[in-house]
């Protein structure tokens, strides 16, 4: 009924999940993850259990798959019809699948990250996710690159019912809004008829909203930049006489306050700002 990638960064600092499924909100059920501690995605008769009893044995040091096993073996329910991916902040991922899953199910595991789905179009599903992760080995930002995998799923047929929700879920630590959370990503599509494009497009809007800016790209507040930044935070009045003050004024209406750095401007706040004339 769903289909999922539980995975690590390749610098090991984030971790997180990507799910889709014929199924209402499938991010209120699957994933879960705890920063430099791990990832874990529970499906398929969902025991949710397994959420917080899988963090705990990766929290004491113990191995992905030495984690799953230990599930399925405390599991006094379905464990036929189970079906469980983890990862730890080292090492290859697990996944299990329970022998009467409804088929096509199965899965495919490897070096920091595991890949799971029943229900599904065919193997073809967890072949092409598993396909697309390798291949994003290059990109840093793990959100992204858990979306590459969900997206090469869905591709592929995903799951044979159709489609409803989706969910990413990324942490690092210290990384969350304003710095006081591990939570990076927290998006949820719970009822859409094309929930992974969808969630691609929240995720765009978390990157301009949520991220914070690339040192390198910074335009500084001086001369003609000063000049324009000033005018058109004027004309969306904010006509302030420190510029600094003006721009955290007109930022922090449109949400835009993570991506602020005195005596500079990011781009994409310069594009949105320029935007409202």
């Amino acid at each position: 009924m769903t289909f999922s990638i539980v995975a690590r960064s390749a610098d090991g600092t984030a971790l997180g999940v990507a799910v889709a499924s014929k199924f209402l909100g499938v991010g209120a059920a699957v994933p879960a993850a705890l920063a430099d501690v791990g990832a874990v995605a529970t499906q398929s008769y969902a025991n949710l259990a397994y959420r917080p009893q899988a963090l705990a044995l990766l929290g004491t040091g113990v191995p992905a798959s030495a984690a799953v096993r230990a599930l399925v073996a405390g599991d006094t329910g379905p464990i036929a019809h189970r079906q469980v991916g983890v990862v730890g902040a080292t090492g290859d991922g697990a996944t299990f699948t329970g022998d009467a899953c409804h088929p096509w199910a199965g899965g495919a595991a490897g070096d920091g990250y595991a890949i799971q789905g029943n229900m599904l179009a065919g193997p073809r599903v967890v072949g092409d996710m598993a396909a697309a992760w390798l291949e994003e080995a290059g990109r840093s930002r793990l959100a992204y690159r858990l979306l590459a995998a969900l997206r090469a799923g869905d591709e592929a047929g995903g799951d044979r019912r159709g489609r409803q929700s989706a969910a990413l879920l990324v942490v690092a630590k210290g990384m969350g809004y304003g710095g006081g959370s591990d939570v990076m990503v927290d998006l949820r599509v719970d009822d859409h008829p094309d929930p992974v494009a969808e969630l691609a497009r929240l995720l765009e809007m978390h990157t301009l909203y949520f991220e914070r800016p690339d040192p390198a790209t910074l335009i500084p507040l001086s001369g003609d930049a000063a000049g324009e930044v000033r005018s058109l935070l004027a004309a969306a009045g904010h006509a302030d006489l420190d510029l600094d003050e003006a721009l955290s004024a007109w930022a922090g209406i449109e949400n835009l306050e993570e991506r602020l750095v005195p005596g500079a401007i990011d781009p994409l706040v310069l594009a949105q700002l320029r935007a409202t004339r």
